[in-house]
């Protein structure tokens, strides 16, 4: 339910020797937000809020809550009888472009981090061990890092690393740096300011000298990183003499390859599935909802053939792998075309020459194609057609470019495609800029952040009041400098209007630091230490900007399509962030 308050007047009468609206600061945070409130209240009329600052609240919450999307409840889908009901706030699909869902002749998905989630206490901690393990037996790092342990709830989404400097960075959407850390130490103000605030030099904050960690592959190794900056500082020459912060993130980054490289971190999580991932119920009548609306579906991911069989495996059998241990190809009904290995982002590049294997499904075995068609075995005359159920199901592919897909699924405008990924830049920024498909991105923390801006509500409507109250403070001490420099006044005016301004500085000191610690605990309550994940202050912040620049949709989990009917026109809301809207005060 939306809401319009009228607007909010203040006024201070300062020629008085006592302000008689003085605001009342008390010791605490809490009641220094409650007295700035109630004096909002009793200000008199004459300096009115701009009419776009309009507040919109509710007494209860907007939506009734969903079933869980877990393995024991039975998912309310759009196209179901119970569905079509309110739909729980984190599970929402926000709009930042007009999207009409009748447009989109074919729905495509990532699959790590979007149809897969990820548990991070257990997949990340175990890439961490990996990457620890490779640094010390592989690259000579001291075995005291073996000691060493992970705090898997730290590191965020969109932070930047200084790879030359050994900082984390948390930046607005201007690139201004508001939260930094050198390590585990916090930079204080005026180090942000000397190292990051020349704006006749600004930093563009880019490779090859900055690190972007925009997906949740990249949390553990920032942490490792921010752990061997500190280690480094507290032991200088340890490591090596000639081993600089750079070095040691380069040195990280080829432990973490070969994690991946080497197989063991996907042998460790297909022997037991149901330990790394999330169980989603509600992905297979997603998935049949949409091919029962006239789609096409595909899947395009990084992971090879033998790696995405039991992902998708687990995720779309209804008993887990460790009660059955037949592996089938069940699931690749609920797709026409799947293609692995596809190395995004150069995938996206209608200019890419790579090869197009097709896989065959028993075996992996790959057989070359001549752009998807089946290509004759060398000494054979006929192509070879040997997959079984090739007209049932989808076929399986290795490699290849954009304009193999597009001819496969006869597409002919890349606007009637819809991408859902969950790494900004290798799954969203380049399908909509190089190929301008129409996004969703997937923001698995966005369903935490949304319902905490809810409960929040009341309080981010106070902030803005004592955001309000210190303008307005300002404003009159500004006035009563002004009056005191230029204007004609006798001496007993100019005396007491000392004694206003005396007082109107204490006031603006009290208010400002009130204020301050009451946005630093509100933003604490996002994370300890990066805040909220969307902004920095009052300002969006970098992540924040990269999702309204290049993501049509965005939401919590890939499954919340299910909520929704196939045909949907998404409409984007007003000036601030979709997810914003109705829940914050602005």
């Amino acid at each position: 339910m939306r809401i319009s308050k009228k607007p909010v007047s203040f006024c201070l009468s300062f020629f008085s020797p006592t302000v008689s609206s003085r605001i009342p600061i008390h010791s605490g945070t809490r009641r220094a937000i409650r007295a700035a409130v109630s004096g909002a209240s009793q200000l008199q009329a004459g300096h009115p809020m701009d009419e776009s600052h309009r507040t919109f609240v509710g007494d209860k919450s907007p939506n009734v809550p969903m079933a869980s999307s877990d393995g024991g409840h039975k998912p309310f889908i759009w196209s179901s009888s119970e569905g079509g009901h309110d739909i729980d706030i984190g599970k929402h699909i926000f709009c930042n472009r007009s999207l009409n869902m009748k447009n989109i002749v074919s729905v495509g998905f990532d699959m790590d981090y979007t149809l897969a989630q990820y548990k991070p206490e257990t997949f990340e901690s175990l890439a961490y061990e990996g990457t620890i393990k490779n640094l010390v037996y592989n690259l000579g790092y001291p075995r005291e890092l073996l000691d060493w342990s992970f705090d898997w709830k730290y590191m965020v989404r969109g932070l930047v690393l200084d790879k030359r400097r050994g900082n984390i960075l948390k930046m607005d959407r201007h690139k201004y740096v508001k939260v930094a850390y050198h390590g585990f130490r916090e930079l204080s103000k005026e180090e942000k300011v000397g190292t990051y605030g020349n704006t006749l030099l600004r930093d563009s904050f880019d490779e090859p000298d900055y690190a972007l960690i925009d997906t949740l592959f990249s949390l553990a190794e920032a942490y490792l990183f921010a752990q061997l900056v500190d280690f480094q500082d507290r032991n200088p020459g340890k490591v090596s003499e000639r081993v600089d912060y750079a070095h040691m993130y380069k040195d990280v980054r080829a432990a973490v390859d070969l994690c991946h490289r080497d197989g063991t971190l996907n042998q460790t999580v297909a022997k037991d599935p149901e330990r790394y991932i999330n169980k989603d119920t509600s992905i297979v009548p997603m998935l049949k909802m949409l091919r029962d609306s006239g789609r096409s579906t595909f899947l395009v991911t990084n992971s090879l053939w033998d790696y995405t069989n039991i992902v998708m495996n687990f995720l779309c059998e209804s008993c887990t792998m460790k009660s059955s241990n037949r592996m089938n190809f069940d699931w690749l009904q609920y797709f026409d075309v799947v293609i692995t290995g596809s190395a995004k982002p150069g995938f996206f590049h209608e200019d890419n020459r790579a090869n197009l294997f097709e896989v065959e499904h028993v075996s992996g075995m790959l057989f070359n194609t001549d752009n998807g068609s089946p290509m004759p075995q060398v000494g054979s005359a006929s192509p070879r057609l040997s997959l079984k159920g090739l007209n049932k199901m989808c076929r399986v592919f290795q490699g290849g470019s954009v304009g193999h897909l597009h001819k496969l699924l006869s597409i002919e405008s890349s606007s009637q495609v819809l991408y859902v990924g969950d790494h900004i830049y290798g799954d969203i920024l380049r399908s909509k800029k190089v190929l301008g498909w129409r996004t969703m991105l997937v923001v698995s923390e966005l369903e935490r952040e949304v319902e905490l801006l809810w409960k929040l509500r009341d309080t981010r409507k106070q902030l803005r009041l004592l955001r309000n109250q210190r303008d307005f403070i300002e404003d009159k001490i500004h006035r009563v400098k002004w009056s005191l420099k230029f204007e004609d006044v006798d001496v007993d005016e100019k005396h007491k209007m000392s004694s206003a301004l005396d007082e109107l500085e204490s006031q603006r000191k009290q208010v400002r630091s009130a204020h301050q610690q009451a946005q630093r605990e509100c933003h604490q309550k996002f994370h300890k230490v990066w805040g909220q994940l969307m902004k920095t202050g009052y300002q969006n912040s970098r992540f924040a900007h990269q999702v309204e620049r290049f993501a049509c949709l965005y939401t919590s989990q890939v499954s919340n399509l299910s909520l929704y009917s196939p045909d949907k026109y998404y409409r984007p809301s007003e000036d601030f962030m979709p997810h914003e809207f109705d829940i914050i005060p602005i």
